[in-house]
């Protein structure tokens, strides 16, 4: 979820989604809000002419009896239980009889005067339970029917509930149509973001081939928002290439500079002979060994500006193992390789370099036993293909105070042990030219476990 949160393609989509989504549920308010507004008042507005058409309707006889067949041109008024009725009833003295459509099965109450006052008009509107438990609203008037103030009350019922299924209807069908013109503005809307991002991803593979080695610069052609970026990447690049040439330029002259001095007290050492002459000669061989040492460190990474290595790890480890028995006969030498092959991606001496001084110092120290394993890249954790290369003893061990100790240049912790102090230096040196990580642990042997972490290629 971390990485999700992270991704500007995922917050792109996820704001035009909530975005679009709340505009639909706008939309979907609004649209049914108006459409119930304009419903209710067609009905109410239907309801109120079909009780002026009644009105004029009806009359009084000279006897006082209500008389008149009205038709109010709709056919609900004559289907039984339909839920829309129109009914006459007295409302004076000198009125008698009752009139009321065909479709009113049987009387429907209505509220008294003081629950539902008329208004000026001697007009009320009110709901009620019809026939068959639907609801109704009702229109109802008082009207003089003739010059002796006789009057009747009048009242139109229609279904309500009728109306409800109606525009529930309409919101179902409104809301089906608006999900799916939201589905496929969503969809439209993160293909538009995707392709649009594209871009960056180019520029990533870029960059990432950058820091392979199979490219040199940021190349193609990149959208205008994006290309000063690329521009301005490719100038830091440039300028780092120069700085580091720069500096490696000047290390080789240092290097070079000392060559000649080393030689000549090298040289004066042996003529000298003796004790001081011996610890001449092994200072400066010393000496000439780190200069030769930082030398290859500035042709490696000099070819490794435009060459990607891919050295197999299995092989070279065999050939070394090999190597090391013959030259420890009396050490116990394990070998323990994954079936698929890991690929070291950096070059084959480096990779040499760094085996050697670690199996030498664990030969160097092993009271009888040295175990060597490849472990492959596993998981996600792993996705960068970075494998382990692990070597371990049974000798004295380093205390965990002094692991980083000993990864100082020339440091030794026991002087009696014959070495320059460069191995374990020089290994930690290689793994961070090439990304990697040293650990220094307690083996299961009972001595080091070195642990070598490379990057490798599928």
């Amino acid at each position: 979820m971390r990485f999700w949160f992270r991704s500007l393609t995922f917050r792109v989509v996820a704001f035009s989604t909530v975005w679009a989504i709340l505009t639909l549920v706008v939309i979907f308010t609004l649209i049914t809000t108006l459409y119930r507004q304009a419903s209710e008042r067609g009905f109410e507005s239907l309801l109120s002419a079909h009780l002026f058409n009644l009105i004029g309707s009806v009359g009084v006889s000279e006897g006082g009896a209500l008389t008149g067949s009205p038709d109010l041109g709709d056919l609900r008024f004559s289907e039984p239980n339909s839920g829309w009725y129109w009914s006459v009833m007295p409302a004076s003295e000198g009125v008698r009889g009752e009139l009321r459509s065909s479709s009113m099965t049987k009387s429907i109450p209505s509220p008294s005067v003081t629950e539902v006052p008329f208004n000026i008009a001697f007009q009320r509107s009110y709901t009620i339970d019809g026939i068959d438990g639907e609801r109704l609203q009702v229109f109802e008037s008082e009207f003089v029917l003739d010059a002796k103030n006789r009057a009747a009350r009048f009242r139109v019922m229609g279904n309500q509930s009728e109306l409800d299924r109606e525009i529930g209807a309409f919101q179902r069908r409104l809301l089906t149509y608006l999900s799916l013109f939201g589905i496929g503005m969503i969809a439209i809307n993160a293909a538009a973001i995707l392709l649009g991002l594209q871009p960056l991803r180019r520029v990533r593979n870029a960059l990432a081939m950058v820091r392979e080695g199979t490219a040199q610069r940021l190349d193609g052609k990149f959208p205008s928002e994006i290309e000063p970026l690329a521009n301005e990447t490719n100038a830091l690049i440039e300028n780092n290439r120069r700085i580091v040439e720069r500096s490696r330029t000047q290390v080789g002259n240092l290097a070079h500079s000392l060559k000649t001095p080393l030689a000549v007290l090298i040289n004066e050492g042996n003529a000298l002979g003796g004790a001081k002459g011996k610890l001449i000669v092994g200072q400066a061989s010393s000496m000439q060994k780190q200069v030769e040492h930082y030398l290859q460190r500035a042709r490696v990474a000099a070819q490794r500006n435009s060459v990607v290595y891919r050295t197999p790890v299995g092989p070279l480890t065999q050939r070394m193992t090999r190597v090391m028995r013959k030259l420890n006969p009396d050490i116990s030498l394990s070998l323990s390789l994954p079936q698929d092959e890991v690929v070291f991606a950096g070059e084959r001496e480096d990779l040499e370099e760094m085996l050697g001084n670690l199996l030498e110092n664990a030969m160097k120290w092993a009271k009888s036993t040295v175990a060597i394993s490849v472990v492959p890249p596993v998981g996600e954790e792993d996705a960068d293909d970075r494998f382990e290369i692990v070597i371990e003893d049974d000798g004295p061990g380093i205390p965990e105070d002094k692991a980083r100790e000993v990864l100082q240049r020339g440091r030794r912790l026991d002087e009696t042990k014959p070495g320059t102090g460069l191995g374990l230096a020089i290994v930690a040196d290689l793994v961070n030219e090439y990304g990697g990580g040293l650990a220094l642990e307690r083996s299961s042997l009972g001595g080091l476990k070195a642990k070598v972490r490379l990057r490798g290629v599928s």
